[in-house]
């Protein structure tokens, strides 16, 4: 199956002679289109006059909104809490990996030509320099034991035996050096170890311990603000009387997290005009993050705010359902305003085509790769815009998920990505572009259509 998602992997360039900005931007370009078709450009209009933005087109100005803005300094982070972080400084090893010759396996450490004598006292894993060997002695010695001087090589445990005498017998050919890792086989002090502009992986942190960092110098996480509207929602219980209960509240923080924000606060504003002004003007986040009131209704006031504070729309409007309502403004040089729809895929839209690209962008984070995959069945299109539609993966297939409302959630909550279905519809087979979601991982199966 094609791999999908976002690359971990770092520039290919040398980056000796680039700066962090320079050498951050090689990461955040867009890759090339190679797994699926491209989508035909989309109109203009949403086929009721207004003038709105084509899908594509909208995650491309989200992307490149958050370039302009002045950068945040890089930051020291402890090696715990830099996993999904962006490098800002090359990772140089301080030390030789290994930092002195050790046993690559459990065995025997020998010298000179077989049989040996073993002598009584064994060489363990972060002793001190051991006695060195003379010619026709072996020590016993555990993997990543420091290797005693004049040391042959290693036999494994499984290769040799001792007979009546007490004597070790190599049962197969021992070549010099056999099982000996070197000092600096895998690296030596001041070696450029990784680039800067290297995503954080598990891996990354590994080899920054084991080269010697207690800290790495990164990118710093974005910071996110959720501002939850609506007199409607209700934080516990059943819903009655015309509440419902807040779907948004507790879906976007961690969503927000896994696309590489900081979360500062989740503030419930309510249908207020003057709440949300003060909330929008008090906040220091760089990307503010409403749910609801992005339509021109007498409850929807996020339009009225950012006239009130002369924000610059971005983007006001976007072809694709669910989600159109959605917008993107800069309220300050260094902080962006996501207006999400209130019905939930809708917001998962707004939040995939908006926030996605410029937090993506914040956080220094590759550009995913995009690709296709044939669909398992038809799916109908809107006359003019984009449809977003949760699907599962299976094989090399994308199985269309039917549960794909504006205001559902239990299909997203089943997918794995959600498809790009251009206007007028896909047919099956159709190779559909996919959007992953942050926690999918390829499906396992035989596609059957």
């Amino acid at each position: 199956m094609t791999a999908p998602g976002t690359r971990t992997g770092a520039p290919a360039q040398d980056s000796d002679d680039l700066d962090l900005e320079e050498a951050l931007a090689l990461v955040r370009q867009p890759r090339d289109d190679n797994a699926g078709q491209t989508p035909a450009p989309e109109p203009d209009t949403n086929g009721e006059g207004n003038r709105v933005t084509p899908w594509h087109q909208a995650r491309e100005t989200a992307a490149r909104a958050a370039r302009t803005r002045p950068r945040r300094a890089p930051v020291s982070v402890p090696l715990g809490d830099a996993l999904g972080l962006v490098l800002a400084a090359p990772l140089d090893a301080l030390t030789d990996l290994p930092s002195f010759d050790t046993s690559a396996m459990d065995g025997w450490a020998v010298a000179g030509p077989g049989p040996w004598l073993v002598r009584d006292e064994a060489v363990l894993a972060g002793h001190g320099l051991p006695e060195p060997l003379t010619d026709g002695e072996a020590a016993r010695i555990a993997t990543g034991a420091r290797i005693p001087a004049d040391t042959t090589a290693v036999l494994r445990g499984e290769h040799g035996h001792t007979d009546t005498q007490g004597r070790l017998h190599a049962t197969r050919d021992l070549a010099h050096g056999q099982d000996i890792r070197p000092r600096g086989q895998e690296c030596r002090r001041g070696d450029q170890l990784l680039p800067i502009g290297t995503l954080v992986t598990p891996a990354v942190l590994g080899l920054a311990a084991a080269a010697g960092y207690d800290t790495v110098t990164a990118v710093p996480r974005p910071r996110a603000e959720v501002l939850v509207l609506g007199d409607e929602l209700l934080t516990e219980g059943l819903p009655h009387d015309g509440l419902i209960r807040d779907a948004l509240g507790p879906l976007l923080p961690p969503w927000l997290h896994a696309l590489g924000a900081e979360v500062v606060a989740v503030r419930r504003i309510g249908d207020d005009a003057e709440a949300l002004l003060r909330a929008v003007t008090s906040s220091d986040a760089d990307l503010i993050v409403t749910t609801g009131g992005t339509a021109a209704g007498p409850r929807d006031h996020v339009h009225p705010t950012l006239e009130r504070i002369g924000a610059e729309l971005l983007v006001d409007g976007v072809t694709v359902r669910p989600g159109h309502p959605m917008l993107l403004a800069r309220t300050k040089d260094d902080q962006h305003l996501v207006g999400l729809p209130g019905n939930p895929l809708a917001a998962v839209s707004g939040l995939l085509t908006l926030a996605e690209p410029l937090l993506r962008t914040l956080a220094a984070h590759p550009a995913p790769e995009r690709y296709a995959l044939p669909l398992t069945e038809a799916v109908q299109g809107h006359p003019h815009d984009t449809r977003l539609v949760p699907v599962v993966l299976r094989g090399d297939c994308a199985v269309p998920l039917h549960y794909n409302g504006p205001a559902m959630l239990r299909g997203v909550a089943a997918a794995d990505a959600l498809a790009v279905v251009p206007s007028g519809g896909a047919p099956q087979g159709a190779q559909t572009e996919l959007l992953d979601l942050p926690w999918a991982s390829a499906g396992i199966g035989v596609c059957f259509t």
